[in-house]
Order: structure tokens, then sequence, then C-alpha cells
């Protein structure tokens, strides 16, 4: 059970190494794309369950050019959040600028850019089947700053189709917020009633693949329940139906989410158009009829910014279910929260690794020195386990037998060397997510060359490359400091087991080594630290038993 225990553990490590090499940084193909084609109005409402719905959504997977003879307008908001770019054509984002994160950690680098979409709206509103974004409004205003002084400020573009209908748009800024709302008015001016649904449309290029990279592309909250839309669903394309709270495009660390006034029992509707672009439809069928004469007004926040579980958290409306660690989540968030705390103490996320490393070890202390202790008396009923292995070789079950009935006399529980070990397991990988995937840990230095957590310890630029090593290239001292000490514990700890499980074991540092090469600072940090303690637990122990 003992060795089972520990090849489980290796293999377990070795899954991940082999994860992180298969999934290595890819650069998508970039192709230039164009504005869907307008499509003429459509009278009839759709029903949520018709079979026609999904035909009646069939699109070229490539969108049509279509020129514009227009003039178009950009209107640049200022906050001290971001810089927003809107075109009077649609009217639509057309850039959205995080002016506190920037591309790598160079401060001169250029800030972080979430729409990546040149000839294309980011954001569409139809209505009754119309296609609208290529209808030309007119702002109210010219360029806007909101400082800190300002409760908000208003952006309006006001405009008519050609068929009657009236639109107004009302977009709402605050200084210190990633949200945006935004008021839709529509008046139909036109000879008869106006048909629903009424949609929104997402659309952004999928970012590339990044080592450690989590889950990118199209999420939406379904049911009280969120739903990850993966690549190769969206290629097929993917329809979900169902109470909406929000959707939103997700990157690593950064997402653009809509959030209707109250969760819609609505249609939501992904594809991957070629060009690598993504499109989600949010279709709203309760929008049935706007009279003639009539007004509708439809209200959404737009949030675009960081995923930082503590801002999506104050937003409410289950918007930091997005922050998905996966099966390791129930013990991920805690333990981001209690990182969170003590940074604000250190304001150094290295020392609060090393703070929360000591507090994991004192609540898995009594447990480790349990372990310990039953490992050293295990050691010390060596000889007798060997002569009894000796004497049955031929003979497996009678083996077992006599090996349980001389732990009973003696009082050894073989398991208990590798209980720790199993136990901690969970609490690695919900420390891998978080140091790889929380933005919070994005370009956080530590101390001297260990200036991003969450990227791979580097020491000097080499200009060459160093197999099984992502760039850059330079040597990884956290990591053979993490091996050294993993080699020094090793030595320390009593060895119970057969000598095939031994000689497994004296590989153990090494393979280590290397499959920690490419993972997170933080996450090395941690490791080196837990390693450190256990010496020490170690070393005392051992001192006390042979005293």
């Amino acid at each position: 059970m003992e060795k089972r225990a520990l090849l489980a553990f290796i293999l377990s490590f070795l899954v991940l190494f082999i994860w992180t090499l298969l999934f290595a940084p890819k650069q998508p193909q970039e192709k230039k794309a164009t504005f869907p084609k307008k499509e003429p109005q459509k009278s009839r409402v759709e029903s949520k369950n018709s079979k026609a719905k999904t035909k009646k959504r069939k699109e070229k997977d490539s969108l049509p050019e279509r020129k514009i003879a227009v003039t178009e307008r950009l209107i640049t908001v200022e906050t001290p959040l971001y810089r927003a770019v809107f075109s009077n054509i649609g009217p639509t984002i057309k850039s959205f600028t995080l002016k506190r994160y920037r591309v790598s950690k160079d401060p001169r680098s250029p800030c972080i850019e979430l729409i990546e979409l040149k000839d294309m709206g980011f954001l569409e509103f139809n209505i009754g089947g119309l296609r609208i974004p290529l209808s030309v409004y007119e702002p109210l205003s010219g360029n806007l700053e909101v400082s800190e002084k300002d409760p908000f400020k208003d952006l309006i573009f006001k405009g008519k189709m050609d068929n009657g209908i009236k639109g107004i748009y009302r977009f709402r800024f605050y200084p210190n917020r990633y949200t945006m709302d935004l008021s839709i008015t529509y008046e139909n001016y036109s000879s008869g009633n106006l048909k629903g649904p009424f949609e929104i449309v997402l659309r952004n290029r999928l970012p590339k693949k990044e080592r450690f990279s989590s889950f990118r592309g199209f999420a939406l909250f379904l049911d009280s329940d969120l739903k990850e839309i993966k690549e190769k669903e969206l290629k097929k394309g993917k329809s979900l139906a169902g109470n909406i709270g929000w959707f939103a495009f997700e990157r690593k660390f950064f997402m653009s989410a809509i959030l209707p006034g109250n969760p819609k029992n609505a249609i939501f509707e992904g594809k991957l158009l070629k060009g690598g672009v993504l499109e989600g439809r949010f279709i709203d069928q309760s929008i049935s009829t706007i009279p003639q004469g009539k007004r509708l007004t439809y209200d959404i926040t737009i949030f675009m910014g960081p995923k930082d579980m503590g801002i999506l958290k104050t937003l409410g409306r289950d918007l930091d279910k997005a922050i998905n660690f996966g099966w390791t989540d129930i013990i991920a968030k805690p333990l981001l929260v209690l990182l969170k705390l003590l940074n604000r103490g250190f304001h150094n996320y290295g020392l609060s690794i090393i703070i929360m490393t000591i507090l994991i070890k004192i609540l898995f202390w009594p447990l480790t020195h349990k372990s310990y202790k039953s490992m050293k008396e295990l050691q010390k009923i060596q000889p007798l386990m060997a002569r009894i292995r000796e004497k049955y070789k031929d003979n497996k079950e009678q083996l077992n037998r006599e090996l349980m009935n001389l732990y009973k006399t003696y009082k050894v529980n073989p398991m208990s060397g590798c209980l720790p070990m199993i136990v901690q397991i969970p609490v690695f990988f919900a420390l891998y997510k978080i140091l790889a995937y929380s933005i919070e840990l994005r370009h956080a230095p530590f101390i001297l060359w260990i200036d991003d957590l969450s990227a791979p310890d580097r020491l000097f630029n080499f200009p060459f490359k160093i197999p099984l090593m992502a760039p850059p290239y330079g040597i990884p001292v956290l990591t053979l400091l993490m091996g050294a000490s993993m080699y020094i514990q090793q030595k320390m700890t009593p060895t119970a087991g057969d000598p095939s499980q031994m000689k497994i074991m004296q590989f153990l540092p090494i393979i280590f080594t290397v499959m920690f090469i490419n993972f997170p600072s933080g996450l090395v940090l941690y490791w080196l630290v837990n390693n450190v303690l256990s010496i020490i637990q170690q070393y005392f122990i051992n001192k006390k038993i042979t005293a």
C-alpha cells in the first residue's frame, strides 16, 4: 500500500509536468476579420425550443466585407482605471485599455488591451431581426474624462434607421469601477409593430495559449451554475438555454462580461469564426413586440477588467464564480483569501507565501510528527522484516500475514509514513492553481531576481536553449535549492520499505527538480519552505528519539 501511494504521488506530478509541456504557448494565425452582412428584417418571433431557430442561425464562418460610405467618429473616454474608444457606427467599443495592467513586467511596456478586433464590432445590439450594428449614430458629446471627483459621466448616442426605428444608447461611466452601465431605448416610429427577440452579440479574438493557461473563451452563469464552453465545442457551434445571469469572454487574467438588468430566461449561442474570432449571441425572447409608436428600454451592465476575486465579489450577481480553480476550488479560494489577507500586512506576496506555508505546516504538524515517529519505529524492525521476506519469499500470502502480525506486535502502522504526503497533494494542486492563474500573483515581485511569482525563476538570461526548460533560459536557483532541500530531507527521513522502493526514493529529488523547473516561482518557494520546515521538524524528532 505504501509503495502504491508513493507511485500514485509521483505519477500525479508526472501528469502535471507532461501537461505543461503539451500546452506550451502557440501563436494563433492572424487573419483579417470584416463586418457581418446586414440581414433583412424578420417579423416572425422565434420560439425558445423551435428547431427552426437553429437553421435560421446558420451563417458563414467567414464574415463578408461591407464598405460603409460614412465618416466614422471616435469618442475617447478616460477614467483612472481605463481608456475606452467608442465608435458612432453601431455604436460599439473599438478599444479598451486597462491602465493599471501592463503586457510585461517592464513599466515601459504597453497597457493591456482587451479588444483584439479591427474591422468588426466588439458589441452589437439587435432587435426584431434587424441587424443594427452598421447604423450610424450621433454622439451628443465629445471626448470624456471621468475624474475621482465625478460621481459618473454619460455618453449618449442617438440615431434613426431607414425603417423608422429610433435608437438611444446611454453609456454611464464611473471613476472607480471597471463596470459601465448601458441603457438602450428603441422607439418604434415605423408603419407597424416591431417584433422581437432582443440580441446582444459579443465578439473577440481567441487569445493565444499561454503556459499554465487557464480557461479561455466564452463562459456563462446558467441556472446558477458556471458553464465554460470549450474551444472544440465552439468550432461546431454551441447553444445553451436557461436562466442566464451573465455571459463573458474570458482570458487568463482578464474578462469582458455582459450582465443583463436581471437574470434572463434566454438562449446563448457561441461559435468560432474563421480568423480565430469568437462570437457569442445572447437572445432574450421575452421581448416579443414593440407596438407602433411605443418604446422599449433595456438595461445591461458591462464589466471589462481583471479577474480579481475581490473586485468581482463586490459586483454581486455571482460574477466571482468566473474564477474557477476546478476540483481544487474548495481549497484554493480560502487559501487565496488567506494569501491576500497576509499580503495586506506584509505587502510582499513572497513573504506572504512563506508565512502561509508556516501556517499550513503548523496545521499538519501533529500528523507529520506522528508519521515521522512511526517511520522511525518502522526502521527499528527492518531486520525482522528482512528475515520474514527472505523466509517467505515464495509464499506471498504467508509473507503478508507475517508482516501484519509483526506490525501488530510492535504497534506500527506502515501507512502512516505516506499519509502526510497524500493529505498535502490537494493543497499542493490548489496552490499550483492559485499561483499560476490568480491575477494577484501576476508580475508580483519577491526579492532580487524573482520579480514575478507567477512565472518560473531565472537568474541571468542565456541566449541559448536549455533542454526541458521553457523560455526565458537561465539558472532556476529556487528550483535547485528545492531539489537540494529534498535530498537533505530524504537523507534524514527513516528508510522503511523494500529495496526497490528505496531505489525509487533516491531519484525523487532529481525527478522533482526536473518537474519544477518550469513551475511558477511562488509554487517552488512554497515547496522549498515546506522542505526546510520538514528538515527542522525531522531533526528534533530524530534527536528526541535517539536521546
